[in-house]
C-alpha cells in the first residue's frame, strides 16, 4: 500500500517552526537551496537520500518541502522510509510559503540554477551536433542521441553526468559551512 502524505498549510508550518515544534527538511538540490529558501529549513537533497533516518529533537514534527510540492508529493514513498512518523509535506512548497505572506531569504548570486544549465548546455550541444550532423556528417548526429539518453537516464534514476560535470565548476562552487 503506497504511504500517504499529510500536507500542512504555510502558516501552520510557521507556527510549528517559529515555537520550535518542527523542523522543516528542504529536499531540492543544494544549488536550488542555496539561491532561495525558508530560513530555519535544513537542506537535504532528494539525490541524496539514502538509508539514513532524518529525525528532528524528540517532540519535533519532521516536514519535507520543495519547490512547488510536485517533488515531494511525488516522492513520498522514499520520505517515509527515512522518518518514524508518516511524512507531513508543506502544502505548495516554498511557492505556497511566498503566496501565503511568509518570509523567504534569498542570495541574489549571478549563478543560473545549476539544473538550468544543464538544460542549456544539453539543449545547446544536441542542436550543435544535428546541424553538424547534417551539414558536415552525420557521425555527429550520435552526440545528439548521447545527451538526450543521458537526459532520459538522468530523469529514470536521479543520477545526471551533465549536471555532476556543472557543478563542479567554478562559477558553480559556493563556500560550504
Amino acid at each position: 500500500m503506497p504511504a500517504q502524505a499529510l500536507a500542512l498549510k504555510p502558516v501552520h508550518v510557521a507556527d510549528l517552526l517559529r515555537t520550535g515544534r518542527a523542523i522543516l527538511v528542504d529536499i531540492r538540490e543544494a544549488d536550488e537551496f542555496d539561491v532561495r529558501r525558508i530560513k530555519g529549513a535544513v537542506s537535504r537533497p532528494l539525490s541524496e537520500f539514502g538509508s539514513a533516518r532524518i529525525m528532528g529533537k524528540p517532540g519535533q514534527t519532521v516536514i519535507f518541502t520543495c519547490r512547488s510540492g510536485m517533488r515531494t508529493g511525488m516522492s513520498i514513498e522514499r520520505l517515509a522510509r527515512v522518518t518514524d512518523d508518516v511524512p507531513f509535506i508543506l502544502e505548495g512548497g516554498l511557492e505556497g510559503w511566498e503566496a501565503a505572506g511568509l518570509p523567504v531569504q534569498e542570495d541574489h548570486r549571478d549563478t543560473i540554477a545549476l539544473m538550468r544549465q544543464v538544460q542549456v548546455v544539453t539543449g545547446l550541444v544536441i542542436v550543435a551536433s544535428l546541424v553538424l550532423g547534417y551539414e558536415v556528417a552525420p557521425v555527429y548526429g550520435l552526440l545528439a542521441a548521447l545527451f538526450a539518453a543521458s537526459m532520459a537516464v538522468g530523469g529514470a534514476t536521479g543520477f545526471c553526468c551533465v549536471e555532476r560535470v556543472l557543478a563542479v565548476m567554478p562559477w558553480n562552487r559556493s563556500v560550504r559551512v
